[in-house]
């Protein structure tokens, strides 16, 4: 009976890539293991026609004898130095292991260096320095790679050894029948190297604890959450692996004056009863300086005046937002008796016949309640 068309078996394309082919197998390995269909007897035969498959395809030399060729050309039998596939050498324990080796971590690949953690540092900063930008000198408690053994955690003129137990893997397999689990080597713990004679700086860890100082460029318009990311100042990764990033969590104390709402400003400005009533000038503070805010006549609480570019120039856009002002009427305290009376004569004014057009608010609020209680007793 002919074979089938291996690119076939495996449902791939004859142009899959590797990931592709090894997705295939893992799939329809663990459909027809025999472990998992004890009632079909066909399950072994397509189990194993899916492992040759799988190891004819990717294995680049076999794969070009076999496009090139077909079968004939991966056939011991007919001298193309292929690897044969006999139905009696199948180690189901080594495919069950192929098939679970990513998931348990291990498997037969050659265990790799850890890249080191990222690092995070929170940073206060005033509104002003947020505003303006500012460089910020820190220090940071981190784990630094050892500059006399370069990472390796051997001692000067020596090399780690790779480790008997593992072979490098870092991996050993505990096996029950076809099951095969990976688990880290006990005896290298998993790195895949052991250490004979270790660096005395490091004591065979390949880093070291350090407070670094680093200078941090703060750019102008960040505000609370942005994050600034220093690539490589994180920890020192283990063997020599890179290091981590560090990131600087910003966040922007509260200001006695202002109040920031993305690029703009908001404050409240207190201005005279009689500015208020007749007009006039107030000094109001911005990031930039002092500058004067012309307040028009009859000028109520809550009025608000717009600052056009006196806020927060955007860090994305570079946009330049708005100071807002609010104006509170301040009511004069700690009178004289001459003043008291000066007021008593000009509230006294204001309760003629006119009194709608020197109080339109405090008019139009008692007409509304005196609606309000004739409906309740109507």
């Amino acid at each position: 009976m002919s074979k089938r068309d291996f690119y076939e078996v495996l449902g791939v394309e004859r142009n899959a890539e590797d990931r592709e082919i090894k997705k295939a197998y893992k799939r329809l390995a663990m459909k027809f293991h025999p472990d998992r269909n004890r009632e079909d007897p066909q399950a072994e035969e397509k189990f194993k026609e899916v492992k040759e498959a799988y190891e004819i395809l990717t294995d680049p030399q076999k794969r070009a004898a076999y496009d090139k060729y077909g079968h004939a050309g991966v056939d011991p039998s007919m001298g193309a130095g292929g690897g044969g596939f006999g139905a009696g050498n199948a180690d189901f324990g080594d495919i069950f292991g192929d098939v679970f080796g990513d998931i348990f971590g291990g498997g037969r690949r050659q265990q790799r260096a850890t890249r080191g953690a990222d690092l995070r540092y929170n940073m206060e900063l005033s509104l002003e320095e947020a505003v303006r930008g500012v460089n910020k000198e820190i220090k940071v408690p981190t784990l630094v790679g050892c500059d006399e053994c370069h990472g390796s955690g051997a001692k000067a003129g020596s090399q780690p050894q790779t480790c008997p137990t593992c072979h490098g893997s870092g991996q050993v397999q505990m096996r029950q029948g076809f099951f095969a689990v990976s688990q880290a080597c006990p005896h290298c713990r998993g790195k895949g190297k052991i250490i004979k004679d270790p660096c005395r700086k490091c004591h065979g860890e390949g880093r070291y604890q350090k407070t670094k100082t680093l200078n941090v460029k703060i750019p102008a318009g960040v505000d609370t959450g942005d994050r600034i990311r220093l690539a490589g100042e994180g920890e020192a990764g283990e063997a020599g692996a890179p290091a981590g990033d560090l990131y600087v969590q910003v966040h922007v104390k509260e200001h006695p004056i202002f109040v920031r709402d993305g690029n703009n400003l908001y404050c409240e400005v207190p201005i005279s009863f009689t500015s208020a009533a007749l007009g006039g000038e107030v000094e109001v503070p911005t990031l930039e300086g002092r500058v004067m805010l012309k307040i028009p006549a009859e000028t109520q609480t809550g009025c608000m005046f717009r600052m056009r570019g006196k806020g927060v120039r955007s860090l994305r856009s570079g946009a330049e937002g708005d100071l807002l002002c609010k104006a509170v009427v301040e009511t004069p305290v700690n009178l004289s008796d001459e003043q008291k009376d000066l007021l008593k004569q000009l509230e006294d004014s204001f309760n003629g016949a006119e009194t709608k057009l020197h109080k339109p608010k405090a008019q139009g609020f008692f007409d509304g309640v005196k609606r309000f209680f004739d409906d309740l007793t109507s």
